[in-house]
């Protein structure tokens, strides 16, 4: 696996322009505020649908979660776009000796509590339109290498234009407690609840 990279110069560059280019091409990042434990730390599974997902939650945090941003991205991506590594990003090669490791290493950053990791546990990109999203089996392996002091933060990002020429994001945002959660079904039924939810709540916006 290859690891994230630091150099405080290039993280905050890449994070003004990360800034920049969502406020330009959106019209606006909208979310609802979450109670959340800062003693321990926050694992995040959010849809994956674009080629946003990752910016729109690394600036999610930076104004709202404060966290240490951690995302898993495939190798591919991890080499193909140099500056991820610089953002907290470190790979998975799916169905390799490695993804073990990687998993691994996911799971111990979670013993931190100033640490934040973001997954798609659907594995691939699937449309904004989907009903529900089906789970990698990983998942589990990354939970099991914890020290489970952490907490489940759902992200549901909705992307709609109504009147605008730009569209708007909507990220829903819901707290689980790792204790609630305790296999790979309860953990893809919670979150597809919420999914469900989400859409919902998406659908009775009217301009």
């Amino acid at each position: 696996m290859l690891k994230p990279r630091y150099n405080k110069v290039i993280y905050f560059f890449f994070a003004w322009y990360i800034k920049s280019i969502i406020y330009s091409n959106f019209k606006d990042f909208k979310f609802n505020i979450v109670s959340l434990d800062s003693s321990k730390s926050i694992l995040v599974l959010s849809n994956h649908f674009s080629w946003w997902d990752g910016f729109l939650l690394f600036h999610l945090n930076r104004i709202y979660l404060k966290k240490n941003f951690h995302i898993m991205i495939t190798e591919e991506n991890y080499n193909k776009v140099w500056f991820l590594k610089f953002m907290g990003s470190f790979s998975v090669k799916p169905n390799s000796r490695s993804m073990i490791e990687t998993l691994s290493y996911a799971g111990k950053l979670l013993d931190n509590p100033d640490n934040l990791i973001v997954i798609f546990p659907q594995g691939k990109l699937h449309s904004n339109h989907i009903e529900e999203l089906k789970f990698q089996k990983g998942i589990t392996k990354l939970i099991d290498s914890s020290s489970r002091n952490f907490q489940f933060l759902f992200s549901t990002v909705i992307i709609d234009f109504f009147e605008n020429k730009k569209p708007s994001v909507n990220c829903y945002l819901k707290v689980l407690e790792q204790q609630e959660l305790v296999d790979l079904q309860s953990i893809e039924g919670a979150y597809n609840q919420h999914y469900k939810d989400s859409k919902q709540l998406q659908a009775q916006i009217t301009v």
